[in-house]
């Protein structure tokens, strides 16, 4: 028996007993309205929420919005003839001249204005912070109201995941707010209405 292999026998021996996780108690969220709540929460940390009724409107939003910017790409199938820049690159770093990516999020916490994405739509993880300005996609209906009800909605979640609250920031340094230090300068959300 070789070093790996008394390491690995003993690893198995010593192994812990599984314990049952702790209950967990929910706290009912008493937001009037969810989508209020989430454009308020986003707002304080520079993001701008903007309902659209269908992928129609989606579409012609982002085609205004987006005038002039180059090097924009999508997970959104109605979406891939606007964008100019191909995801289906083996090496992520291949995507560092990334100006904007348009995304599909599964849903939006209205406490904290906190937006799931997982790699169910992404075709690289790197995406959502290798980009310059990224814009997330989500129904308006998955709003939650708040974390309790989010985990709730990730129990059967396998895979990776994040949650996502406006672009990327950082005050450590001299007590200055730096926007972008170490992902997207901006974040736009757009509540779909209409699947």
């Amino acid at each position: 028996m070789n070093a790996r292999e008394k390491i690995l026998e003993r690893i198995k021996i010593n192994k812990p007993e599984e314990t049952s996780l702790p209950e967990v108690s929910t706290f009912p969220n008493e937001f009037a309205n969810l989508q209020e709540t989430f454009t308020e929460m986003l707002a304080a940390v520079y993001t701008e929420v903007v309902p659209v009724k269908n992928i129609g409107a989606l579409l012609a939003q982002v085609t205004d919005r987006y005038q002039g910017v180059t090097n924009r790409a999508t997970t959104i199938d109605a979406l891939m003839p606007w964008a100019d820049f191909s995801l289906t690159v083996n090496d992520p770093h291949e995507l560092e001249t990334l100006e904007l990516a348009v995304l599909k999020a599964e849903f939006g916490v209205a406490e904290n204005g906190a937006i799931w994405i997982s790699d169910d739509h992404l075709s690289h993880r790197v995406l959502p912070f290798i980009t310059q300005n990224l814009a997330l996609v989500i129904p308006a209906s998955s709003l939650v109201g708040n974390m309790h009800e989010a985990y709730q909605k990730l129990t059967d979640t396998s895979g990776w995941g994040c949650f996502i609250a406006g672009p990327s920031k950082t005050a450590d340094i001299e007590q200055s707010l730096v926007i972008g230090a170490h992902g997207a300068r901006s974040l736009v959300v757009y509540l779909l209405e209409d699947q």
